[in-house]
């Protein structure tokens, strides 16, 4: 399960989660992938999420139809599911398998974490060969994983000075005892930072434990982080103790704090206060000596004023405070975790190179999903053009369309000289001269095609003849020749 510390000797499990409303199909690749996967099948987004928050195994793969009920003719429970997926156990390798595959949604859910898109129908071999090069690329990253006693300043790899501070936020802060927050979008490496802040503090020797809150549903939780007393509940067939009595003096990591249920939140909050914690069935108090890291992709201080999380526990968790910051605020890191991740991979496929337009367009490019995006786009284009260069005609369709305004918008921000009015203006001022030119000059016309009505309309061109300079790119000459007198055929119209 997500909240038992994995090591990389341990065997890549073969458990498979398949999610597809249509009992016929998934029937017919349940057949199909029994042979080589222990599947477990789900009808729906909430099915899926008691799969992995229950107590059995966590899926080393999901395989995801994109629609799901209650509307399978649109892809957003799809989008949702994947999101939650990652979430509940970053390591899963979540493939999508749909019908809905324009390339808008393929590049979408590949930006949320997806590490495969196949149309259907599929052939089922190449299904089968799709999933095996997934659980080779897990073998190899199982393998790449560095033990503690080898990690170092360079599993913050990065030169930009927004990495520079991070390192130093955590030496800072690995010392001390005090419970520390890890804040920032998801697949920016908040984990990782977290073990750092084990590994570099006199606690390393000790055990570090992650629990991912969004795994587990509130009784189970419950019972994982304080253990629980023989005959507590159906199931409990002996005493077993808790994840904050086997951390020792070690570190707990609580991951989607975000996501802690709110009738747990006062016996944290507790341990927090004074160490004291009950198991489930007793009454004999018992005392924590574990730090506790916690770390969030929400914005806490809205979820307090949305009721879900308690304002004492958020100051509680937020002593010390480290925000890890998005790939597309690192400049040129990005160049250097491709290169990461190349050698992390080179065992299992030839590595690939880079023209100079595609090295060009990976740094303007914003990553919606962060370090993890990266490293699936590095998965995709090593299995597709093994030894290739790759240019922008391989590239583009291994991003995310969606983010293409976000990338040229935040430039134009970046750039100090952005000024909304004459964007808008220059706007403005095209549509209307297309609408002209459309409508001949017909101001009725052009205010049709507008959507506005001709009193508008003639407002705007008066208002633009006299606000824009004439040759200026913008439509300077005023709308349409409307310095001319001529647009709705008759002299002196405007």
């Amino acid at each position: 399960m997500s909240a038992t510390a994995s090591t990389a000797t341990e065997a890549v499990s073969r458990r498979l989660l398949l999610v597809d409303d249509d009992p016929l199909i998934s029937a017919s690749l349940g057949f199909v992938l029994r042979d080589g996967f222990a599947v477990t099948e789900a009808a729906t987004r909430p099915e899926a999420l008691r799969v992995v928050r229950g107590p059995g195994e966590m899926p080393a793969i999901a395989l995801v139809d994109l629609g799901l009920p209650p509307d399978p003719h649109r892809p957003d429970e799809g989008f949702r599911l994947i999101e939650e997926l990652l979430a509940a156990s970053p390591t899963m390798k979540v493939l999508v398998l749909s019908g809905q595959s324009d390339r808008r949604n393929v590049q979408h859910a590949l930006s949320l974490g997806a590490v495969d898109f196949i149309p259907k129908p599929c052939d089922p071999l190449l299904l089968k060969a799709r999933l095996d090069h997934q659980l080779m690329m897990l073998e190899a990253e199982a393998e790449a994983c560095p033990s503690p006693a080898r990690r170092g300043d360079d599993s913050l790899l990065g030169t930009s000075a927004a990495m520079e501070h991070l390192r130093e936020q955590v030496r800072r802060f690995a010392d001390t005892p005090f419970p520390v927050l890890v804040q920032g979008e998801s697949g920016t490496g908040k984990e990782l930072v977290a073990k750092l802040l084990h590994d570099w503090s006199e606690r390393a020797a000790a055990p570090f434990l992650t629990v991912n809150c969004a795994a587990f549903t509130p009784d189970l939780l419950e019972a994982q982080l304080f253990g629980h007393a023989k005959g507590a509940f159906t199931g409990a067939v002996g005493a077993r103790p808790g994840f904050f009595e086997e951390a020792g003096e070690g570190t707990l990591f609580l991951d989607e704090i975000g996501e802690f249920p709110t009738d747990l939140q006062p016996k944290l909050l507790r341990v927090l206060e004074n160490g004291e914690y009950y198991r489930v069935g007793e009454t004999r108090p018992r005392t924590a000596s574990a730090r506790v890291i916690a770390a969030t992709n929400r914005d806490l201080l809205e979820a307090i004023r949305e009721g879900s999380f308690r304002h004492d526990l958020y100051h509680r968790l937020s002593v010390l405070t480290v925000d890890v910051p998005p790939l597309r605020a690192r400049g040129r890191d990005c160049l250097l975790l491709l290169d990461h991740f190349r050698a992390t991979y080179a065992s299992r496929m030839q590595p690939f190179t880079l023209d100079e337009a595609t090295t060009e367009r990976l740094l303007a490019y914003s990553y919606p999903g962060n370090v993890r995006e990266l490293r699936n786009i590095v998965i995709r284009l090593g299995a597709k053009y093994p030894g290739r260069r790759i240019g922008l005609t391989e590239l583009e369709p291994e991003l995310d369309s969606q983010s293409d305004v976000d990338d040229r918008t935040m430039t134009q921000l970046s750039a100090g000289d952005f000024r909304l009015d004459e964007i808008l203006t220059g706007w403005e001022q095209r549509y209307i001269n297309a609408a002209l030119r459309l409508s001949n000059g017909n101001l009725s016309e052009a205010a049709r095609l507008l959507g506005v009505n001709r009193t508008t309309l003639y407002s705007k061109i008066q208002r633009l003849a006299g606000s824009v300079r004439p040759g200026d790119g913008r439509g300077g000459e005023g709308p349409a020749g409307a310095e001319g007198g001529r647009v709705d055929g008759r002299p002196g119209d405007v």
